[in-house]
């Protein structure tokens, strides 16, 4: 079983994207940002899948030291934990960033912040959330797994080509996770390419997806790479 994201048709109006992933699957995350944003649950109670959501990322700092932008960012996320809450969606989050890195220490005081007011939000919607590594870009937080205490308990997210970039997805495979995002790189782009098209082991990937008992989440750029990845990953999966 798989999920697909509508990353692969992200440059499509969201009613094309669902109607053409409804032909390969019924689990889906949409990636609620850009064409696919979405300020009600209309359109996906016009369908019957399994929704995960991420949610909005781009403009959305929720580590921020500006504070009017980091408690707007948390009343995005908080919009879209209104919206899951109607489609019985998990979600998935982005930690945030600091802008200079002798802000480091602040910033993860915002970020700390920040995630006990979405976990309080997340309570009062009835949704569960879960906040994403990230890719080798300067001053984010949750790169690598020592920094996986920042969460404070919050489930994780694991972008396995994110972690491929920062040269450390044996150390996140160790730990436990809720969510994954499954895509394959070089080790030096944030691709999204198909698996098998880079240089990610995905045996070792697909043996910590059966540890955890999740639904993975095909999130490459194309559709025709989501189904080459699905044809790939499917005799390492259970289920």
């Amino acid at each position: 079983m798989f999920s697909v994201s509508t990353y692969c048709l992200h440059t499509h109006p969201l009613p094309y994207a669902l109607e053409r992933l409804s032909e390969i699957t019924d689990m889906i995350e949409l990636m609620d940002d850009g064409l696919h944003y979405i300020s009600s649950s209309e359109i996906l109670e016009s369908y019957s899948f399994d929704y995960s959501i991420h949610a909005p990322a781009r403009g959305v700092n929720i580590a921020s030291l500006l504070e009017p932008i980091r408690r707007a960012s948390v009343e995005v996320i908080d919009d879209c934990f209104a919206i899951a809450a109607e489609v019985n969606a998990d979600v998935i989050i982005h930690p945030g960033y600091f802008a200079w890195v002798e802000e480091r220490g602040a910033a993860e005081e915002q970020f700390a912040r920040s995630l006990d007011e979405i976990t309080e939000a997340a309570i009062d919607r009835g949704v569960t959330f879960s906040v994403e590594n990230m890719g080798n870009w300067d001053y984010f937080f949750l790169r690598t797994p020592d920094e996986i205490p920042l969460l404070q308990g919050a489930p994780l997210t694991l972008d396995v080509g994110h972690a491929h970039l920062n040269a450390c997805l044996p150390g996140f495979l160790k730990h436990s996770f809720v969510h994954i995002h499954i895509h394959d790189n070089d080790g030096t782009n944030d691709a999204h390419t198909a698996v098998g098209t880079g240089t990610i082991d995905f045996t070792e990937v697909c043996r910590a997806v059966n540890r955890e008992g999740i639904t993975p989440v095909i999130e490459v750029q194309t559709l025709d790479g989501v189904l080459s990845s699905i044809e790939a990953l499917r005799p390492m999966l259970r289920g």
